[in-house]
């Protein structure tokens, strides 16, 4: 899952289930308050509050955050358009996720769920006090609806994510029902549990897949309190909202107003959080982590910077290649670009050493592949030794860096030689395909100028192989435009993973992905052996066989080189002033800070909001 966690209480799987429920007895099922895909749930039915929340945080204040890109729309669940950030407030899930344990869903707008041994549906019993901020009741009507305008007329995610779900139906009104075509994927349960509930008749006569800054209706903590268009957002939160005293709830959502404001250029962006414009940073840029917080307000403790450990996956960044532009269709050209990558030289020079380098799509999980294939990923990899790569058997995939000059020239030869079996040669100065007599050129399309400094010394490392790499900066509205619609060369991309990988890898590679504007599959893969890893790892039966599928999905998918691999932070830099109060605890899987922490007046470094 891209944002998963959930439980699957299936008997047949040896999961600790409660209170039974009466269904056919060749297909008994259980009824819970959580699910979850492997193991048990920490917190059993006699919830309080969570672990690593206040429970008796105070409420109010408003908090100022920055975002980087102009939105027009406040809808975040269609392709068309850019949404507004924290749109999502607005709205509940059937389920929700706790942040100090993997994989697991408490109920929150569904009381509980019931999944027969069988695991072919799921029932979700909707709470009789769940209601729309209008104080309709959320009916199981909604649910159906939106489950199936979200797969008509929603984002293609919703489409691949869910695919093996038959049909939904309401059994009543507070119980609606999912049908699954097939029994095997684990996963499935528990990522319907994630499902956002919409409001049918708030959208009967609107067009959903609309760009509209309309504020919408919605069940969650937060509303709509103001749009300045291509500027600010600001929400409030909802006084008589029907969740407030849920144990899952209790302590979270304690900012009265939660306001987002638009800076375009990250350098100013970085300036207004210093002059106190906006309360909180997650730091991504290692030149303003080594030296752009010296200033008074860090030393006189006003300003606070903090290494945050994390254990969630860090997934994978790169410069992604676009394989429907023949250019890059054949891996030996992939692979001869990706040789010219000056990492080190990157990381001393521009990242001050703080980095490490990307070497799996699922790094910092024990999901990612290294040495050689072994075990179980040798006997799944095996039927397709004919079609894989023999290096993929007997090396460990090792991302190369042209550095020093010695070994640039050793890549460069190597990479020069990966051209000419690829049907390329160098033409006074200028590689040059034999057949046609093109020139290599491509363009590297941006929207984010601090990777300007990156992208140069890369180019002048492949001007060096007679490539020609030209840098397109434009705005964040037309990138979306572009990437949704695949027209691009090469972009630069994160790929967030989770602990529990599932259906949303069809999103990023499988085949059907690669010509569906607006999926994840920027790289446009369209491999069978890809398609039947995906398969394998979200039907697989048990925890160990989930890593041993997802590791030979690693590796098929690194020595098909379709992106240059970046770098990564196991820690999370993050940068805050001084006027919060948070828990003692922090979870081990998020850093929930709009929702657990609060403002404190006794902590306010002359910031009036």
């Amino acid at each position: 899952m891209s944002a998963p966690r959930l439980l699957l209480l299936a008997a047949a799987a040896g999961f600790l289930l409660a209170q039974p429920a009466l269904h056919a007895q060749d297909d008994p099922a259980t009824t819970s308050h959580a699910i979850a895909i492997w193991g048990e749930p920490k917190y059993g039915p006699d919830l309080t509050h969570l672990d690593y929340v206040n429970p008796d945080a105070p409420k109010g204040g408003t908090v100022v955050l920055s975002w980087p890109a102009a939105f027009d729309k406040l809808n975040p669940y269609t392709v068309r358009g850019t949404a507004a950030p924290g749109s999502s407030l607005v709205y509940e899930s059937l389920m929700a996720p706790t942040a100090d344990e993997p994989s697991t869903y408490y109920g929150l707008v569904a009381q509980s769920v019931t999944v027969p041994e069988s695991n072919s549906w799921i029932e979700f019993h909707l709470r009789p006090e769940a209601r729309w901020q209008d104080g309709r009741p959320i009916t199981a009507e909604d649910v159906v609806w939106t489950f199936d305008t979200l797969i008509a007329e929603g984002s293609p995610l919703f489409a691949a994510y869910y695919a093996d779900v038959k049909e939904a139906v309401a059994v009543d009104a507070d119980t609606v029902r999912f049908v699954f075509s097939t029994g095997s994927n684990n996963e499935l349960p528990v990522i319907l549990g994630q499902l956002p509930v919409l409001p049918k008749h708030f959208w009967e006569g609107r067009d959903f897949g609309a760009s509209s800054l309309e504020p919408p209706l919605g069940s969650g903590p937060y509303r709509v309190a103001s749009v300045d268009p291509g500027r600010a957002i600001t929400y409030e939160r909802v006084a008589d909202w029907w969740g407030a005293d849920l144990p899952i709830n209790r302590g979270q959502y304690n900012f009265d107003r939660i306001r987002f404001d638009v800076y375009r250029d990250p350098s100013v962006a970085f300036e207004a959080f210093k002059a106190g414009q906006f309360d909180f940073r997650i730091e991504n840029v290692a030149r303003n982590w080594a030296r752009g917080y010296d200033v008074p307000a860090v030393a006189e403790g006003r300003l606070i910077k903090a290494e945050i450990p994390t254990r969630l996956p860090e997934g994978t960044q790169g410069f992604f290649f676009n394989t429907r532009r023949p250019i890059f269709a054949d891996v030996r050209v992939r692979e001869a670009i990706s040789l010219l990558f000056p990492f080190e030289f990157l990381n001393q020079s521009l990242f001050f050493g703080l980095y490490e380098r990307i070497d799996s799509y699922f790094e910092n999980s024990d999901m990612a592949a290294s040495g050689i294939p072994e075990g179980q990923e040798t006997e799944i990899l095996e039927p397709y030794r004919d079609r894989l790569p023999e290096r993929l058997f007997t090396e460990p995939f090792v991302p190369a860096s042209a550095d020093d000059p010695q070994e640039l020239r050793r890549s460069l030869r190597t990479a020069l030689e990966l051209f000419r079996q690829a049907g390329w040669e160098i033409r006074d100065g200028v590689l040059t395909e034999v057949a046609s007599g093109q020139p290599f050129r491509f363009e590297l399309l941006l929207d984010d100028p601090t990777f300007e400094r990156v992208a140069q010394p890369f180019a002048q490392n492949l001007a060096r192989a007679g490539v020609r790499m030209t840098l397109r900066m434009v705005d964040s509205a037309q990138y979306e435009a572009r990437v949704s619609n695949f027209d691009y060369d090469m972009i630069s991309v994160r790929l967030p993973q989770s602990d529990s990988p599932g259906n949303e890898q069809r999103e990023f590679w499988n085949s059907a992905a690669a010509t569906t504007p607006g999926t994840r599959n920027y790289a446009g893969i369209s491999d069978p052996i890809v398609d039947r890893l995906i398969e394998g790892l979200i039907n697989a039966p048990d925890r160990p066989t989930l890593i041993a599928w997802t590791r030979a999905l690693d590796r098929v998918l690194l020595w098909g080189h379709y992106m240059v691999p970046h770098w990564f932070l196991a820690d999370t830099w993050l940068a805050y002033w001084n006027r919060f109060g948070q828990p003692p605890v922090m979870p081990a899987y998020g850093l929930p800070f709009l929702t657990t922490w609060w403002i404190d007046p006794q902590k306010n470094p002359g910031i009036s909001r």
